[in-house]
């Protein structure tokens, strides 16, 4: 690769420069980067030829390419509603943290100390979601209000009171939005859930039925009591979830108050773009008796070592990576730079603000509502929020077609009901001109006029006894920052206590932080990007749809395969669809019994877990004592499982950071066995342009996105996880009920959005057209590189677990620090803790292998940040060498006490056998650029005694933990 030209962007995204490459393979031994990568991957899974890609563009060439597209899109006035909602992203918060590197390039808080600004962002978040919906407890967001319900139903599922296994009927209102019932469809049928489709005023709660949801406003816009609904199935011992929206709760009794067990719904309107769909929070709240069944991230309250108060994610022995197939979720993720938009636009606007917004919208609600019955129409909904539903007719006598034709002609979208009727929902940006121009599509088709329209209607159309009476928003955080200067003070206070890559180099293992670069972001928030409601026509999204189009064909030619889904909108997500479509392709085949998945023992934790929800049993696969498939036990338990084979879940290369030399032949022995081969896409930073999963014998992978085309990770969100499938799984790509999509047979939608979080995929489109083919190959092969030089910097320090044998890692390699720990008693935390203090984020700690450190440098950092990361971590193995030698107290040493914060450090005493500027300044290069953790290590087992997941004023948690439960 050339650095001579300036404006191919392949040397902005690639890192090393050329005299910096050849001093870093001397380093290692090799002669060219070719040689490398010969040592690295196995020639018999190299492909034969280049990328099939167009040329790479500049970054100039690309903007002006995608203005050019993005004039395709048609923003029309879209009042479709179903769940989503135009709104309005307050310009503060839009320039501060959604195009801000600060907030969208750091990674989920494992490591706390570093993360306290999001974390107390999510923790505000969850605090407006409590509040809003009268619930004990919130999480930190899911992925999307179709999912958040399906995992209420699951949760229900878990903790019902029946606990019979006959007990597995869940109801569901037929007014539950269309998207959200074929979710749960697609999640309820391999569980062996039995939905029944039963208006709420006729549920009947038998012996099989565990729990209920209703849509409350209802999908059709009506507002209806819940109150004795709920009385009823608690009193039968079924549970009740209620789907919902946030900012009719300023209005309308909350869920909570009226006894529901758990509130899901969409965030989105509270700030976040719609985007054509996603990336959106959303959320999911429930009683604290069930704190610990909730699914995904709940952020909690703590203290640090210092007895200061700090925020952590709490209960994490839930997750996944350590449950594994007895999880109860695959959620990997939450949508958290959308769940920390929304937290900010309700500390922006407060309680009466979010109120003002709602009696407006309702407002002018009611004076269309008014204006259409003056003319004549009749309107179904006899209590509403922002949704009225006009009953047209449709066939000969209706005149649901002729008020189409007309709001086409004048740019406004409605939604259409199979019985004639017409939805209109308004929003935050609706205006009295957009209800007069609603007025007179309608007026035009009968000719009969309403009269003018003045102003919102001062009708309040709902009923006394469903009026919220309670306060909501009363922490002082949602009540303080009223001026812009107040509130982008407070957004950059809290961006300044977290390490982003904005700050340093995030060397996760597993997670491949690499650059997200400003030229594939800008376009996110584009209007024509942003405001496209996921339902509108297609036409109107033309834009969209080429780029659709252009992706999928690009990640056909990267993977080998035929076919690509884009909607499943994060990387477990992929999982549990590659899993759903494997199970259709068995069934269509009269595989019935097919029911039986293999799974390496190093593998991602949601593996199992995926597979759990795809109603597989999990078969775990040993590995050798170099890391590897042992393909003997694989090929006992496949053919052990023979009739009952259903796939292997592999991740390539391995999850140890090694190119597997006996991939195709692992593959070869599930085939023989009548199984499919899933290819774990997490490592794709190691394969693109020089191998694929199509050419190592997979049938189909999921790819992440975040990882390896440079959607950045948000501090926990969002994410995209597409799959790719062979030819002959093409057919069972998942659908979509509103807008077609998927295979000829396809399994039903997984997400809610027809091409998942869609506005994100403009920036993988943007990675991948301005590297172009060798631009692609490149960044692997780099991302091969940097991984082997930092083994070569390091290797004498910290013994590498795994490698091939030829002594090379792929794109990432695990240090293994339990020899050190016996010596010294320093273990994996201490060192992670250790690195804050130069200025560091962590590798991934203890995974996949208890008692290490997974380093993945990407190929975006330069050799200069990379001696930076190797220069601090054989400073800390001299430190630990301190230890065992006797120098240091092997209690009160700088690792065991790290990290530390300018207050301990300045503080007027000062007790510690070492001094202050080894505790803070250790190496020359961190004066020049120190970032101070905010708080010092923090005590998680105390905040899971002590659990506290909501904004509570400081004094108040001094004395006692507010909402304190038992272990």
């Amino acid at each position: 690769m050339s650095d001579l030209h300036t404006h191919a962007f392949a040397t902005r995204h690639i890192g090393p420069r050329g005299s910096d490459r050849d001093e870093m393979l001397r380093r290692m031994g090799a002669a060219s980067i070719d040689e490398l990568i010969d040592q690295a991957i196995p020639r018999s899974i190299r492909l034969d030829r280049p990328l099939d890609l167009p040329g790479p563009l500049a970054e100039h060439e690309f903007l002006d390419h995608l203005r050019g597209l993005a004039a395709q899109n048609r923003v029309a006035r879209t009042f479709i509603g179903m769940g989503y909602a135009d709104t309005i992203t307050p310009s503060v918060i839009l320039r501060n943290v959604i195009e801000n590197p600060g907030w969208y390039t750091p990674y989920t808080p494992y490591q706390a100390e570093v993360a306290q600004g999001r974390l107390e962002a999510l923790l505000n978040y969850q605090t407006a979601v409590k509040d809003l919906t009268g619930m004990d407890v919130a999480n930190a967001s899911l992925l999307d209000e179709p999912t958040a319900a399906a995992e209420a139903m699951t949760m229900l599922r878990r903790v019902q009171t029946r606990r019979t296994a006959a007990a597995n009927v869940f109801l569901v209102s037929p007014r539950v939005f269309p998207q959200t019932l074929e979710v749960l469809a697609s999640r309820a049928e391999p569980l062996g859930i039995e939905l029944r489709f039963v208006e709420p005023s006729e549920m009947v709660f038998d012996e099989r039925v565990f729990g209920v949801l209703v849509q409350y406003p209802d999908g059709n816009g009506q507002v209806e009591d819940v109150r004795t609904l709920i009385a009823s199935a608690h009193a039968a011992g079924v549970l009740v979830a209620v789907a919902t929206d946030l900012l009719s709760l300023t209005m309308l009794t909350p869920p909570g108050e009226m006894g529901a067990d758990a509130v899901v719904g969409n965030a989105q309107r509270l700030g976040v773009p719609l985007g054509y769909g996603g990336p959106h929070a959303a959320f999911f709240a429930t009683r604290e008796a069930f704190v610990r069944q909730a699914p995904g991230r709940i952020i909690g309250i703590s203290v640090d070592a210092n007895g200061g108060v700090a925020y952590r994610m709490a209960l994490q022995t839930r997750e996944q990576h350590i449950r594994r197939e007895k999880a109860t979720s695959n959620i990997c993720t939450a949508q958290a730079l959308l769940a920390n938009v929304a937290g900010f636009y309700c500390v922006y606007h407060g309680p009466g603000g979010l109120l003002e917004i709602a009696q407006r919208v309702h407002g002018l609600t009611a004076a269309l509502d008014e204006a259409l019955r003056r003319a004549g129409w009749e309107q179904a909904n006899t209590a509403y929020f922002d949704t009225i539903k006009v009953v047209a007719g449709k066939g000969a006598g209706g005149l649901q077609a002729r008020v189409r034709q007309e709001a086409e002609v004048a740019g406004l979208n409605f939604r259409y009901f199979d019985d004639g009727g017409i939805g209109i929902s308004l929003d935050e940006t609706s205006s009295l001109d957009d209800v007069r121009a609603i007025v007179g599509v309608f007026a035009r088709v009968t000719g009969v006029a309403p009269g003018s329209v003045a102003g919102p209607s001062t009708a309040v159309r709902i009923p006394e006894a469903l009026r919220r009476r309670t306060p909501f928003l009363t922490h002082p955080v949602f009540n303080t920052y009223r001026s812009e200067t107040q509130m982008m003070r407070y957004l950059k206070t809290l961006e300044r206590k977290d390490i982003g890559l904005d700050t340093s180099m995030i060397a996760l293992g597993s997670c491949t932080m690499k650059l997200n670069a400003a030229t594939e972001m800008m376009p996110v928030t584009w209007p024509e990007f942003s405001r496209l409601h996921p339902f509108v026509p297609v036409e109107q999204a033309a834009g969209y749809q080429r780029i659709i189009a252009e992706l999928e064909a690009a990640l056909r030619e990267i993977t080998g395969f035929a076919a690509v889904s884009l909607q499943p909108n994060s990387g477990a997500e992929g999982e549990l669809t590659g899993l759903l479509v494997i199970r259709a392709y068995h069934h269509a085949r009269g595989d019935f019994g097919r029911d039986v998945v293999l799974i390496p023992s190093s593998a991602h934790g949601t593996n199992p877990a995926s597979a759990v929800m795809a109603g597989t049993k999990v078969v775990v696969v040993a590995c050798d004592a170099h890391g590897n498939v042992d393909v003997d036990d694989l090929r006992q338990k496949a053919e052990a499982n023979r009739e009952r084979l259903s796939a292997l879940m592999v991740t390539y290369p391995s999850t140890h950071g090694v190119f597997e030399d006996r991939i195709r032949e692992v593959c070869d022995v599930v085939h023989a066995c009548g199984g499919q081969v899933y290819m774990d896409g997490a490592n794709m930073n190691a394969q693109v342009g020089l191998t694929s999963p199509a050419r190592i014998g997979a049938d189909v992978c999921h790819l992440n996105l975040h990882k390896t085309f440079a959607i950045p990770h948000g501090g926990g969100g969002p994410g995209m996880g597409p799959i790719a499938v062979a030819a002959h799984l093409a057919p069972y790509l998942p659908g979509h009920p509103v807008v077609p999509t998927g295979g000829t047979a396809a399994i039903r939608a997984v997400a809610g959005a027809p091409w998942g979080s869609a506005s994100i995929l403009l920036i993988s489109y943007a990675y991948i057209r301005m590297l172009g083919a060798q631009g692609l190959t490149d960044a692997t092969t780099h991302a091969i590189l940097n991984a082997n030089y930092v083994k070569a910097r390091l290797e004498g320090a910290f013994p590498v677990l795994y490698t091939r044998d030829t002594g090379r890692v792929a794109h990432e390699l695990i240090f293994d620090l339990r020899p050190l720990k016996q010596a010294s008693g320093i273990d994996e935390t201490d060192v992670a803790k250790r690195l804050m203090d130069y200025g560091f984020h962590a590798p991934t700690v203890s995974f996949p292998v208890p008692g290490t450190l997974m380093v993945e440098p990407t190929e975006s950092e330069p050799k200069d940040e990379l001696d930076r990361f190797c220069d601090a971590m054989l400073a800390i193995r001299r430190e630990i060498q301190d230890v065992i030698d006797g120098k240091a107290d092997p209690k009160d040493n700088v690792l065991k006490n790290a990290p530390h914060t300018a207050a301990a450090v300045s503080a007027s005493t000062w007790s510690h056998p070492y001094d202050r500027e080894q505790a803070a300044y250790p190496l020359p290069f961190v004066q020049a650029n120190k970032f101070w953790p905010s708080v010092g290590r923090i005590d998680n087992p105390y905040g899971d005694r002590h659990l506290v997941c909501a904004c509570v004023p400081v004094e108040a948690y001094a004395a006692e933990p507010v909402g304190a439960s038992e272990p």
